[in-house]
């Protein structure tokens, strides 16, 4: 889903950010070993979509909390990855969408409602400890996106299930992961573009350097 927001006036970090980013790191670690494990045991790909975003979003944790103290500019450079990471992200997902329609796999729908429903969970609670930040700058605001995009695509997998289920064919489960890539291609470009603003304005902000020979003698 891909939308736009105007570029904060300061460059200082909300309080409570960085534990809140901490506390999300390690859910999102625990989960992407969860899910990974259980994406191969149900042969499902919006499950395994989901593990890999897991996995995604603890590295772009780790990125911010790597870039939270610096300025602005450095902390738009870090959405900015985050932002090319996500629309990648999008496109493994329809690559592996398609290879999984032409072998003809079926997925198995138990497990991956039962882990869909457990990523859920971790996933709206990640999301309500990040929903004040959602308005700050690009990074924080990657981080949101990360956030509740995965609260979604649990939804979705957990109704791939059921559609899988009933029809006993892949195709729910195919159209879910399908959803989950356009998802995070949106995003990834709605962060790129609201990290390019940050970087910009941080820049304008910044003191020029005096032209030469306009020194004091």
């Amino acid at each position: 889903m891909a939308c736009s927001c105007p570029a904060p006036e300061s460059s200082s970090p909300a309080p409570g950010f960085r534990r809140a980013l901490w506390i999300a790191l390690w859910i999102n670690l625990a989960m992407f070993l969860v899910e990974g494990w259980a994406s191969f045991q149900s042969g499902s790909v919006s499950l395994m979509a989901d593990a890999i975003d897991f996995f995604g979003d603890s590295a772009n944790y780790v990125l911010s909390l790597s870039v939270l103290s610096m300025g602005l500019a450095w902390r738009g450079r870090a959405a900015m990855i985050k932002g090319l990471t996500m629309a990648a992200f999008g496109l493994v997902v329809w690559l592996r969408a398609i290879w999984v329609a032409q072998s003809g796999l079926t997925p198995e729908p138990l497990t991956m409602g039962a882990v869909g429903f457990l990523a859920l969970i971790a996933n709206v609670a990640v999301a309500l400890m990040l929903f004040r930040f959602r308005s700050g700058d690009s990074d924080m605001r990657s981080v949101w996106l990360c956030s509740r995009n995965d609260a979604i695509g649990n939804v979705a997998v957990m109704v791939a299930a059921l559609g899988v289920f009933g029809t006993g064919t892949a195709w729910p489960d195919l159209a879910v992961a399908g959803i989950m890539g356009t998802l995070a291609m949106t995003s990834g470009i709605s962060v790129v573009r609201h990290a390019r603003s940050d970087i910009a304005n941080a820049r304008s902000a910044s003191p020029q350097p005096a032209p030469a020979g306009t020194g004091s003698h």
